[in-house]
């Protein structure tokens, strides 16, 4: 039977407490089940009483929400939860998964929420291109988006350039009723969405008008070259490998490109294969470019996403994916 330790915080803020304790004390209460420790603050100090190794890590989590939260983010019931999942991890106690991107219209910062969203933005800094690859509510086309406003608003880009495949209308949209705009809206709306959220609607309208943000269907990029700009494939789970390589070769002088996909969601007709996975095979040895693979700890939705994922993961590792792709 292990000792009974006691570790001490002292707080520079007893504000901290508040938001680390979280509502009616869940975010403690939290950690002393799953971790069987007793925390309580008092006089500026969380002392936090239990095992030794329990208490160590309750010590390190504890340290971790107090960095997120000196750095003006609420700390969560999710944060918490994600800290206890990486517990087994060896990390530095300070060390926090925020990582600021940009601020939005509202003067909001947006900053990665888990260490796989930090890896893919140092990622996003570093190559010029990267491949965002794991399952939905992981942040992929968020994050992505928001680091092309930052390089646009800092003029290291002149426009940026979001497609998607259309797959559902077989990216033949002439059947369609409307315009070309109404046509492609049903397949682009999560695009409009994250840059209605981060420049505001006037400044994404205003720039949409001059060109200087483009929104099409993959098949609108065939034939051109694409310079100076941050081009961001969605869903690319459901490009062919022709449409894959099509657009990659599009990437002229001083773009970047960021590739998004889950490639657990392939909605292409079963006999084409998955320009995602194949591109993974293909170019893992190429120079230049990154592949940032993020997993079900990183999803930054509704708790149940991570636990629906793993169902249906322990699931096809059961019974296999019929699919080849």
């Amino acid at each position: 039977m292990e000792t009974v330790v006691e570790k001490v915080i002292i707080l520079n803020d007893p504000r901290e407490a508040a938001d680390v304790f979280g509502e009616y004390d869940r975010n403690v209460r939290l950690l002393e089940d799953r971790l069987d420790v007793k925390i309580t603050n008092r006089n500026n100090e969380i002392r936090i009483s239990g095992s030794e190794s329990q208490a160590d890590t309750a010590y390190d989590i504890l340290k971790k929400l107090i960095a997120i939260s000196e750095g003006g983010d609420p700390v969560s019931e999710q944060n918490v939860r994600y800290l206890l999942d990486l517990s087994s991890e060896e990390r530095s106690s300070d060390e926090s998964p925020m990582d600021l991107v940009c601020v939005t219209y509202r003067g909001k910062p947006v900053k990665s929420k888990t260490f796989g969203q930090k890896r893919y933005i140092e990622a996003l800094r570093k190559y010029p291109v990267v491949f965002g690859i794991g399952p939905a509510g992981t942040g992929k086309t968020f994050l992505a988006v928001a680091q092309a406003v930052k390089s646009f608003r800092e003029k290291l880009v002149s426009r940026i350039i979001l497609t998607r495949p259309a797959v559902e209308a077989g990216e033949r949209l002439g059947f369609l009723p409307g315009d070309l705009q109404n046509k492609v809206d049903p397949y682009l709306r999560p695009l409009y969405d994250a840059l209605y959220h981060i420049m505001g609607p006037e400044n994404f309208q205003s720039n949409l008008e001059k060109g200087a943000i483009e929104i099409a269907p993959l098949a609108y990029m065939r034939g051109r070259t694409l310079d100076d700009s941050f081009i961001i494939l969605d869903e690319a789970q459901n490009t062919t490998p022709e449409q894959m390589k099509m657009f990659l070769t599009r990437i002229g002088a001083g773009s970047r490109a960021v590739i998004t996909g889950d490639v657990t969601q392939v909605d292409l007709p079963g006999d084409k294969k998955s320009g995602l996975i194949e591109a993974q095979r293909i170019l893992s040895g190429v120079e230049g470019l990154a592949f940032v693979r993020l997993t079900e700890k990183d999803v930054v939705r509704h708790e149940l996403v991570q636990r629906i994922i793993r169902a249906y993961e322990a699931y096809e590792r059961t019974h296999g994916n019929k699919r080849d792709k």
